[in-house]
């Protein structure tokens, strides 16, 4: 199993910034992907806003990219998404999510985190 802690959400002005983290542990092996989805309103499908693997590969949904930086440190199974110039459509529960691998070659178990609320208004 592995647990996954996020922080950083808050309530912040249009054009305001914040730094969600997500802190992985326990039964570790290789978390390949790290990313973060959001879901607004409740019950919609989560959206994939970015990834990124062990290898610094990243990827981007078309709304963020050039507002927010997705950035992970391999030594402490941490990721964090830098979001820049928030727009009040960026309003959602923002959620990590990890891929670990037990053979490096095949597809891993994927890990969810409790969510955490990101609120951009004025």
């Amino acid at each position: 199993q592995v647990q996954l802690v996020e922080s950083g959400g808050g309530l912040v002005q249009p054009g305001g910034s914040l730094r969600l983290s997500c802190a992985a542990s326990g039964s570790i092996f290789r978390l390949y992907i790290m990313g973060w989805y959001r879901q607004a309103p409740p019950g919609n499908q989560r959206e994939l806003v970015a990834h990124i693997t062990d290898g610094g590969i990243t990827n981007y949904a078309y709304s963020v990219k050039g507002r927010f930086t997705i950035s992970r440190d391999n030594a402490k199974n941490t990721m964090y998404l830098q979001m820049n110039n928030l727009k009040p459509e960026d309003t959602a529960v923002y959620y990590c999510n990890v891929e670990n691998r037990a053979v490096p070659v095949l597809p891993g178990r994927h890990y969810w985190g409790q969510g955490t609320q990101v609120t951009v208004s004025s």
